[in-house]
């Protein structure tokens, strides 16, 4: 067997990506994207075979791109070629040709081919009875036990480290090593990768070679983790424990993959013939026009479901969501908690009560047994050595979270000579906190909820026992959006995420030697989710397309109460949770289904906004709905740290009801007045069609919009270090303020390169050289098309200049020429977001210092 296992811990709900950091002084800095990437896909003119291109078409086309770039002495290597979702390839090509590439014949445009983070999650305690709650919380159990539907007959993709296939929950013998693949539940798949493949250059165990083979086991634990929710059948019991599997791994033991490389899976997935594919994996702040999301879409057309995480980028601000959950008609999902949770416990007395809580990572493992008592410092937070004066010694330090670090608190309880600490929440909700750093924390850290905290807090000398205790708690943000899902909208202002489904807290199937189960958080746990309503959905409408679905979903979901204060109520922002938890008995059961299922609004600044609604009823009597709405709150301008406000949008109605004819159709137009504040935010909110014979039947479409003019956001926002920069770098990685005019010799790295901070996504950055002295234009040094914001408020992006330019295509294909040895400008144009190229107002330019090129 192949299988080499590495225990992982790092939380799933961590970001998707790198960020970036800064380094000790101001005038160096490390960027979240550099330029000289060496991976990029290259979209060629031509349609690719799904959208009904020719094969032979296709390749003559790459035939075309190979000889033009030999030609024109362009120097790459040549990874994957794609013909059916996406017609191109993926290459890898230094920063000196990779301008060029984009304006060979027949290159419609480049995108950089990401690498995409393993989602590595932390092992945590819980019980089978935790996904049997978040079943409930979609009304998945009710699909099952009263309708009768376990997805049987249904074949679900799983894109991600492959299954356990030796799982008994999934038809294994339970043996590592035993069962023959393919096995009559995963009886389709594929590794991509093998398992020593990562694709992270900064990582120790960086391998880049793929050595693919036919058993997609897994490794790694996400993968099955993932494929347990949809339908394990065991132990645990996922939402269709009926269908048939296709594991399709990209990942390796360890690391991380490429979006090539899942595209390649896509292709794949099609070729199986499979109906719905799950990718609990994805690129944050991304457009719909990225491959991975443009591939899924034609996956769509072709007649497959496509699920994917929205993404775990919350802390990142709004416009965070991935691709390809950004996909135009992809099924992109945020997460909400689960209803409760298990956890390891320990025993407080008197009073005998057990109390769950979460070990925190850098210190060491819990005890099992013994007892301590319990004291607290002179200040709750105990942030100060001085809160620690006097501490009895060998006592459990009891201790609130606030102001400080938690390492900090930690290390001054150790240094009191606390035996343990028990860490309290200062709100409600879980939270595993992390005690890592020097000097290393040598006694136990744990952490309780508040009101555990609290109430051990009044208790007279108590004490803790350790054991080998679990407790089952109620979540205090069990059916809210979990802190970590991503907030959309997408960048061309499309509804963005689409639905919710449980994600925090998810109880699944693990490989068997990482110990057969495990509690996991992410967007990633809440796909699956849908991912198995779906195959229910389409056991029971075996018929319906696959366009069809996602509107039928959003259309009897249940939209939240904002996370921070449900009790205010106010519904949580559309550009969070789309249209809101997953309810899929009452999608089974629905007779009707309004299109479109989601409104983007657009920009206020053209005013409001008219939707047509076409109901389709196919039940055999009338059914009549009253029309209204409800707001959702709004998010202020602010990029990277959301401010929330009431919205006062307003919806009216051509009828203020309507009726659909039995095995017909009626429409409805609704005019949506947008809100008028806060400048530059979002807003958004529910169209509401109750029937008017049962009122609690409803039907529901969400919309959003921004506030104001679009054509208003900033993109080249400076920060604190005086973005955009001319920069010099040695490494490619860290790069220093050229602030002395210093020459570039044009020699390796020796070039110029701009660090811009891209505060939102753009719809184009062009790259233009000019004489210093005369204005002269030495034309065009790169165009690049789609391009994603920064993931934090001080980050930047990297691009760079060797010295050639774009001068024309001319009969033999791309001119290029070399400036001479000189002094110029370099102009950088960025087109915002839905832009119009010929309006000015729509571009934010920066000249740069001048430039001395001098080469030896």
């Amino acid at each position: 067997m192949k299988k080499r296992f590495a225990r992982l811990s790092v939380l799933a709900a961590a970001a998707l990506g790198a960020l970036g950091l800064v380094t000790a002084h101001a005038q160096a800095f490390k960027v979240e994207t550099p330029e000289q990437g060496r991976l990029w896909f290259v979209e060629l003119t031509g349609a690719p075979v799904a959208d009904g291109n020719r094969v032979a078409a296709v390749q003559a086309e790459k035939a075309a791109f190979r000889a033009a770039a030999r030609q024109a002495g362009i120097r790459y290597t040549e990874r994957r070629a794609f013909d059916t979702l996406f017609n191109g390839l993926s290459v890898s090509v230094d920063a000196r040709d990779r301008a060029k590439l984009a304006q060979l014949p027949g290159v419609k445009a480049i995108y950089p081919v990401e690498v995409i983070q393993a989602p590595h999650p932390e092992v945590g305690a819980g019980a089978a009875p935790d996904l049997a709650s978040a079943i409930t919380m979609t009304g998945a159990d009710i699909a099952q036990n009263t309708l009768g539907l376990s997805g049987a007959g249904v074949k679900v993709a799983v894109m991600d480290t492959g299954i356990d296939i030796d799982h008994a929950d999934f038809g294994g013998t339970g043996i590592p090593g035993t069962t023959p693949f393919p096995s009559a539940r995963v009886a389709f798949g594929y590794d991509f990768v093998g398992d020593a493949f990562n694709a992270d250059p900064s990582s120790p165990s960086y391998n880049p070679n793929p050595t693919p083979d036919d058993n997609p086991d897994d490794c790694a634990g996400h993968g099955t983790h993932v494929a347990g929710i949809v339908g394990a059948n065991g132990l645990v019991k996922g939402v269709a424990p009926g269908v048939t599997f296709g594991a399709y791994r990209v990942f390796g033991c360890n690391g991380s993959t490429t979006s090539d490389i899942m595209l390649a899976a896509m292709e794949r997935a099609l070729a199986d013939g499979m109906q719905v594919l799950n990718m609990s994996i994805g690129s944050s702040f991304q457009w719909p026009q990225y491959p991975t999301a443009r591939a899924s879409d034609r996956l769509v057309n072709k007649g497959m479901v496509v699920v994917a995480s929205i993404g775990n980028s919350g802390a990142n601000g709004i416009y965070s969501a991935g691709a390809p959950g950004v996909g135009q008609k992809v099924i992109g999902t945020a997460s909400y908690d689960n209803i409760r949770i298990t956890q390891p416990a320990f025993r407080a007395d008197p009073g005998g009560t057990l109390i769950g809580y979460a070990a925190a990572t850098g210190a060491p493992t819990p005890p099992t047994s013994g007892t301590g008592m319990l004291a607290q410092p002179t200040s709750a937070i105990g942030c100060d050595a001085a809160d620690f004066a006097g501490f009895p010694a060998g006592r459990i330090a009891l201790i609130s979270r606030g102001t400080c670090t938690f390492y900090a608190k930690a290390a001054n309880a150790m240094a009191a000579g606390a035996g343990a600490v028990v860490l309290y929440n200062n709100a409600p909700g879980s939270v595993t906190p992390t005690v890592a750093g020097a000097p290393a924390i040598t006694i136990p850290v744990v952490m309780v909820s508040q009101s555990a905290g609290q109430a051990l807090a009044g208790l007279a000398g108590g004490t803790v026992s350790w054991g080998h205790y679990t407790a089952v708690t109620p979540n205090p943000t069990g059916g809210l959006i979990s802190s970590f899902s991503s907030y959309g909208l997408a960048p061309d202002l499309t509804l963005k995420p689409d639905i919710g489904a449980p994600g925090g807290s998810i109880y699944s199937t693990y490989p068997l030697e990482l110990g057969r189960y495990a509690s996991l958080s992410g967007t990633s746990m809440a796909s699956p989710h849908v991912a198995g309503a779906v195959a229910l959905l389409l056991q029971a409408q075996p018929r319906l397309p696959a366009q069809a679905v996602r509107s039928l979903l959003q259309n009897n979901a249940a939209p939240k109460m904002w996370w921070a204060n449900p009790g205010l109520g106010y519904l949580d922002n559309v550009h969070r949770q789309g249209a809101g938890m997953l309810e899929i008995a009452d999608a089974i059961l629905a007779r009707t289904r309004v299109e479109p299922g989601k409104i983007a609004v657009g920009a206020s600044l053209a005013g409001p906004y008219t939707q047509t609604l076409s109901i389709e009823n196919k039940g055999a009597a009338p059914v009549t709905y009253r029309l209204s709405s409800v707001n959702a709150l709004s998010t202020g301008a602010n990029t990277f740290a959301p401010s929330f406000a009431t919205s006062d949008a307003g919806v009216s109605f051509s009828a203020a009801s309507v009726t659909v004819p039995p095995n017909g159709n009626a429409t409805v137009d609704v005019t949506i007045a947008p809100a008028s504040a806060p400048a530059g935010g979002l807003y958004g909110g529910y169209v509401v069609l109750t029937d008017a014979a049962d009122a609690a039947r409803q039907l529901r479409v969400p919309y959003a919009g921004y506030i104001g003019d679009y054509q208003a956001r900033q993109v080249l926002v400076p920060t604190a270090y005086g973005f955009p920069w001319l920069s010099k770098t040695s490494d490619g990685a860290s790069f220093s303020h050229n602030t002395t005019g210093a020459p570039y010799s044009m020699v390796g790295l020796d070039i110029p390169f701009f660090l811009l901070h891209l505060d939102h996504q753009s719809r184009r950055i062009r790259l233009e050289a000019y004489d210093a002295a005369t204005g002269k234009s030495w034309h065009r040094i790169s165009d690049d098309e789609y391009v994603g914001r920064n993931a934090t408020a001080a980050g930047a992006s990297a691009y760079a200049w060797d010295g050639s330019t774009f001068t024309g295509k001319g009969k033999n294909g791309a001119q290029w020429t070399t400036v001479p040895n000189g002094r110029y400008v370099v102009r950088i144009s960025v087109l915002k977001a839905l832009g119009d190229e010929s309006n000015p107002a729509h571009w934010e330019t920066w000249d740069s210092p001048t430039i001395t090129i001098a080469r030896p």
